[in-house]
């Protein structure tokens, strides 16, 4: 019992440890409701869904019995902070029976990419790294490209990025002396001069008639192999033809193939070697401390390490070892390439494990082996992986704290009431009266978050007339604030444009309601960053370099981006038009066409079978549209 003199002691704090212990005892409550829940759940694989007050999804998961993992949240035992913290926040919860556990976790990585959940970990879209892309021509060609089509084509990747791609790439065309030309055989074979690679000993000449398609075919064999990190296969062949050919005399052939050895083998000693020659296989080195986590990735072929990737966790995410392995299996959804083992740094249930590994050799077409190794060599190449993933989360934190320095000049500088951690920039890019787009790009917490970039194209402005097509702009933007992929607020708006752009831009915040500060990039004769400035000052940047830096970045990328869409945009119109000049082709029937072959040359090559089985074309018109392309001098428009 309390006495009257405790009551009186607690003073102020009385009404806080009454509303404290209600909330206490409704969140017990809240807790034996879902166990209850939990509780009902069979004992069956399948995924469950965390859901917050608002019946938004936070978390998925998945299990290989429903009932004990989901009821395991909702008990008073210890948990991770992440792990309590997101449970906290659950008010419900829903969940999809399946009948295996392999049908589980693919499920799960198809929900988490679809709801992008909280406290998941952020399972990266594989549309935004690259691949090379080897075509399915009689005479194929090796491609960069960062978009996995539904076609024909062959993809290796993604890779950790575009100067790694970009290199793996020039060193097989090298290698290899495969064509880099535009040219599509063996449709302009003999058609032109062969080009200054051929001269130069650089590209073996498929131009010149001299390539046979089947000695073609041995090239991008030995392509995909060495794409494969198979090298010693196909330095072991080479060198077994360059012989025979010795031996048969055919002394020119036997030049070729030496050169080509030659080229392996210089390949061969670029690469860091971490294992011994028969050894290929991916090592995951997963590291955490007390402010986050990362992991690094080692690709290893042929004992040589071919590539490496790194990311970083968000503050957020939960990482205990079903995530991991979900995001291992994700990892391994759009490669084309998935090794014979993989090694493991964390500890995992064995089942959850197996489960992985029959999921990978199902991708894979043959068996994979998972491991977790806790001494010899492979558990030292997992320490060494494990380090690179503390050196990176180390790395990432220091350019936080230096982004974070800089951002906090910025908001002096500006007298901003708070940290502009999510600055938007807008830029107007026309080209004449027809073609109007404004483009707008988000730099967040130092980076550009690029799937965050928009474009307007300006539908209301007659003519050229900036500030209005600024207001446009900024007005649909706004019009979205609170939308689950668009809504998140700004901190600080950064224009392209002078005093009467922040003008136009604030007018119209004010008159939504918004408080959002705004300021103009001034730039100098020379068309680089100056200043910035409000509606009637001028707040000079040059003292404060990093300041400085970042808003040249900003400006400079704003830029890019708005110019770019604008053309993508010009051209886009332009692609309609000229098939709009065709009878029977209407806007409608351009955007079906365009959007079936992939663009205007496409369709320009195309039969009239292909163009007749496109679906609302038919014959007739199918014969127009191939007459219309075929009377044209070269079929240009």
């Amino acid at each position: 019992m309390i006495k009257r003199k405790d009551r009186i002691n607690l003073g102020a704090f009385g009404k806080g440890a009454l509303f404290w212990g209600v909330g206490l005892l409704l969140k017990e409550e809240k807790l034996k409701k879902l166990l209850e829940k939990a509780n009902s759940l069979p004992l069956t694989p399948g995924v469950y869904l965390m859901k917050d007050q608002e019946g938004k999804i936070i978390y998925v998961g998945k299990s290989r019995k429903l009932k004990n993992r989901v009821s395991q949240y909702f008990q008073n035992n210890s948990k991770q902070i992440k792990t309590a913290r997101m449970v906290a926040n659950v008010h419900d919860f829903e969940y999809f029976l399946c009948s295996t556990e392999i049908e589980a976790l693919a499920l799960e990585n198809t929900l988490i990419k679809q709801h992008t959940p909280k406290y998941n970990i952020r399972l990266k879209d594989a549309k935004s790294y690259p691949y090379i892309k080897i075509t399915a021509e009689a005479y194929p060609r090796l491609e960069f490209t960062r978009t996995r089509k539904a076609d024909k084509g062959r993809y290796f990747g993604p890779y950790s990025g575009a100067f790694v791609a970009g290199g793996i790439l020039r060193t097989l065309q090298k290698t290899l002396r495969l064509p880099t030309c535009s040219r599509r055989f063996p449709k302009e074979i003999g058609k032109e001069r062969p080009c200054l690679y051929h001269q130069l000993g650089q590209c073996c000449g498929v131009c010149t008639g001299t390539v046979s398609e089947a000695e073609y075919a041995e090239l991008i064999r030995d392509a995909v192999e060495i794409l494969r990190g198979e090298t010693a296969t196909v330095r072991a062949r080479v060198r077994e033809e360059m012989e025979k050919a010795a031996a048969e005399e055919r002394f020119e052939k036997a030049a070729v193939y030496r050169d080509r050895l030659f080229a392996l083998e210089k390949l061969s000693q670029k690469q860091k070697v971490l294992a011994a020659p028969d050894v290929s296989e991916d090592v995951f080195g997963f590291y955490r401390d007390d402010y986050g986590a990362a992991v690094a990735v080692f690709y290893i072929r042929e004992g040589a390490l071919i590539d490496k990737y790194e990311t970083v966790f968000g503050a957020d995410e939960i990482l205990d070892a079903e995530s991991l392995l979900s995001y291992v299996y994700d990892h391994y959804r759009h490669r084309e390439d998935i090794p014979p083992r993989v090694l493991l740094s964390f500890d995992a249930e064995q089942e959850d494990v197996a489960v992985l590994a029959q999921s990978l050799g199902e991708m894979a077409g043959r068996k994979v082996r998972i491991y977790t190794p806790r001494r010899g060599d492979r558990h030292t190449r997992c320490l060494l992986a494990v380090e690179n993933a503390a050196e990176k989360l180390q790395a990432e934190r220091r350019e936080n704290e230096k982004s974070d320095e800089t951002l906090v000049r910025l908001a002096h500088l500006l007298a901003l009431e708070t940290l502009p951690q999510r600055i938007e920039s807008y830029d107007i890019s026309n080209l004449g009266s027809e073609h109007k787009t404004c483009g707008m790009i988000v730099y967040e917490n130092g980076r550009f978050k690029k799937s965050d970039y928009r474009t307007f194209r300006i539908k209301s402005v007659e003519g050229t007339d900036d500030y209005a097509s600024m207001k446009e702009a900024l007005a649909r933007r706004f019009a979205h604030l609170g939308e689950a992929d668009f809504g998140k607020e700004p901190d600080l708006i950064l224009l392209d444009g002078g005093t009467a752009h922040v003008a136009t831009a604030r007018r119209l915040l004010e008159d939504l309601g918004l408080r959002i500060p705004v300021f103009g990039m001034v730039k100098d004769d020379f068309h680089k960053t100056r200043a910035l400035c409000g509606e009637n000052e001028e707040i000079s940047i040059a003292k404060d370099r990093s300041v400085f830096t970042m808003i040249y970045r900003i400006q400079e990328e704003v830029h890019r981006y708005s110019v770019q869409r604008m053309s993508g945009a010009k051209s886009g119109t332009l692609r309609h038009s000229a098939l709009e000049k065709i009878p029977g082709v209407g806007k409608a029937k351009a955007k079906l066409l365009l959007s079936h072959f992939g663009g205007l040359a496409k369709i320009r090559e195309a039969s009239q079978k292909a163009l007749s089985d496109v679906p609302g074309v038919g014959p007739v018109l199918a014969q127009e549209i191939y007459r219309y392309f075929h009377k044209t001098k070269e079929g240009k428009v």
